[in-house]
Parts: C-alpha cells; sequence; structure tokens
C-alpha cells in the first residue's frame, strides 16, 4: 500500500495525500477525509523512516541506564521506565534505552544520543552534586529533564522529591519515640539526593549522629548496619532507600534483635516489597510513576521549544507508617541488650 495508490484512487497529488496524512493546514478539512478514509479502507501504515527523515527528527526519547553495582536493577529505574513509555507512547515517541557505566562510557552514550540525533530529548535520573551529563546537555543547548537537582547554576527542567522535608520528619517521628541514638545509612554523596536526605536527618538531630554511606543494595544495608550496631548501637536508623532498608531489617534479625522493638527502621521509595518485609517496613512514598510522566510532558514542551526556567518542581513526599518502627525502650539493662548476641549470615538472605 502506498501514497501514490492513495493518490491514484481520488486522483490527488501525491504531495497533495503526503501533507494531508500530515496534518497540514493548507490541505482542505474535505480532502484530509477523504484522503483519511481511503488510507484506512485500504489500511494504509505510513513509512516511519521515511516520516522522521522529512520531520528532520528522531520521534525518540533517550534514557541511559547506569549499570554499575546495584543499581541496573534498581526498581527505581524500572518503576520510572514503567511510567515513561507509556506516556511517550501516547505522544507518539518511541523509547530509546541504552545502559552505560558511569563515567567515560555513560558520557560515550549521551555524545551518541545526542550527536548522531538518535533521540529528540532524553530523560535522566539519580542526578548528581557535580553532573557531567547535565553540563554536557546543557553545552549543547540540548532537550533535557532530569528526576532530581544538581548544584550547577545552570537552570534545567527538573521534578525533584522533597528528600530534606521527608527525612526531617521522619528522623522527629523517630525523636517523638524516644529515639536518641538515631543513625543514618545513606547513599555516596556524589548523589544529589543523599545530599537533602542527610541534611534532613541532621536538622532534626541538630548534631551527626552514626553515619554509613554505601551504594544502594540490600547486601550494603546489610553490612552497614551490622557495622552500626557492633559500633555504634544505634536505638532507630533511618534509611536512605528501602533497598538499603531492606538490607538493615535482615542485619538487625541476624544480630538477633527485633525490628519495631529494639531497633526501629524507616526507609525511602515505598517499593511494593516493603510492604510484605518482615516486620512491614516503615518508609517514606515518593509518586515516582507520577514524576516520571511529568517529566514526559515537560520534555514534549522543551523539544518544542519552551525555556526550562519555569520548569522546576520539587514534590512533598509522604511518610508510610507500618510496624518497623516504634517507642523507644527505656530501661537500662534493656538498652545494653541492644548489643547483637550474634551474627552468622554475612551474606544477606534476600526477601
Amino acid at each position: 500500500m502506498s501514497l501514490a495508490q492513495i493518490a491514484g484512487t481520488l486522483g490527488l497529488s501525491v504531495t497533495t495525500v503526503s501533507r494531508a496524512l500530515a496534518g497540514y493546514d493548507d490541505v482542505s478539512a474535505a480532502t484530509r477525509a477523504r484522503v483519511t478514509a481511503e488510507a484506512a479502507r485500504i489500511d494504509y501504515r505510513p513509512n516511519a523512516a521515511a516520516r522522521r527523515l522529512r520531520r528532520g527528527r528522531a520521534e525518540a526519547v533517550g534514557v541511559v541506564l547506569p549499570t554499575a553495582a546495584g543499581q541496573f536493577d534498581d526498581p527505581f529505574f524500572l518503576r520510572m521506565l514503567s511510567a515513561i513509555g507509556p506516556a511517550l507512547a501516547a505522544a507518539g515517541l518511541d523509547l530509546l534505552v541504552t545502559t552505560a557505566r558511569p563515567g567515560a562510557d555513560e558520557m560515550r552514550a549521551y555524545r551518541s544520543l545526542v550527536e548522531n540525533r538518535k533521540v529528540d530529548g532524553i530523560l535522566l535520573a539519580r542526578t548528581r552534586r557535580h553532573d557531567e551529563r547535565i553540563a554536557y546537555l546543557l553545552d549543547q543547548s540540548f532537550p533535557f529533564v532530569a528526576h532530581g537537582r544538581s548544584e550547577t547554576s545552570r537552570a534545567f527542567a527538573y521534578v525533584d522529591i522533597d528528600g530534606e522535608t521527608a527525612c526531617r520528619e521522619a528522623t522527629e517521628r523517630l525523636l517523638g519515640f524516644g529515639h536518641r541514638r538515631i543513625g543514618l545509612i545513606n547513599a555516596p554523596d556524589s548523589y544529589m539526593f543523599a545530599q537533602y536526605r542527610e541534611a534532613g536527618w541532621l536538622a532534626a538531630l541538630g548534631a551527626p549522629g552514626p553515619l554509613r554511606r554505601v551504594e544502594a543494595t540490600e547486601e550494603n544495608g546489610f553490612q552497614a548496619m551490622r557495622d552500626l550496631l557492633r559500633t555504634d548501637g544505634p536505638t532507630a536508623v533511618l534509611c536512605a532507600t528501602d533497598r538499603i532498608a531492606v538490607g538493615a531489617l535482615h542485619a538487625v534479625a541476624d544480630a538477633g534483635l527485633v525490628v519495631g522493638r529494639d531497633v526501629s527502621i524507616i526507609g525511602f521509595d515505598d517499593l511494593p516489597l516493603a510492604t510484605y518485609t518482615s516486620p512491614p517496613l516503615t518508609t517514606i512514598a515518593q509518586p515516582i510513576e507520577r514524576a516520571a510522566r511529568r517529566m514526559v510532558e515537560m520534555l514534549l514542551a522543551r523539544i518544542a521549544g519552551a525555556a526550562p526556567d519555569a520548569m522546576q518542581e520539587v514534590w512533598p513526599a509522604t511518610l508510610v507508617a507500618r510496624a518497623s518502627d516504634g517507642l523507644a525502650l527505656q530501661d537500662p539493662q534493656t538498652q545494653q541488650n541492644r548489643e547483637p548476641k550474634h551474627a552468622t549470615n554475612p551474606h544477606l538472605s534476600r526477601l
């Protein structure tokens, strides 16, 4: 089936048929209706490659997923992609996903997408304090939207979650339960979200408490929590992600202690598994899917030429109370019993 066949049947030029199907307003409504009806009758499907060539657009949006340990399989990215794909499809755009290790390999991936015009825009997540990706895309004046802020002084479009306020309120909740030795297992401070979450924790405490920084995996959460229990004896721990918190739950149980009674734990993300941990995890919910859809809306506007200055949104997060945190035990003898009773399992048994 071809444009020429439609043109011959209707007695129109191929150019007129092409412009009618493309929706140009120099073709009358009546002619567009005739062309559209004939195209439907013969089940005409336009050549996507030719259409992209004519428009000078890739009609695709790129996402580069990190392949560093604990990142490629992160449920955070999977939830984001599951919302980005349908939102782009509704706008007639494809999603091009590529993978790269952070660093030189990652920047080669971004340059390939931009300089070879493989995509019309880019969505990126897990922004960094000094983000080479953002600097490059700004230098190239290439449309992009980020999930997260950065320390650059140049304006760019982003949707972010107010992790600072959320973690301050979560720490205040633990203080209200009577906890005074409240630890934090955070992500590396190169990530912007880790900066905000630590700032909220510090603001509530007024002075630094026990702190560990690890890449956000269950195994790292297990090891960090085990180390905190051995050296710092916190009665409560705030975790920068639910994956870290899952590992921390296992470490507390492995030490012969009871989560929610001996040690309180709060996570961040409200991943689906948080409902099914033992005990169910108190955590901070962020609207990942809704944020992803909003990022797509912003990117479409950026591709159309809109400036990024008015596209900077910070959304609140919500604490979801479950069973992994509670009142601090006040009996001095009980406090001594918080010391780990055993640590026999060096590996995390994942749920």
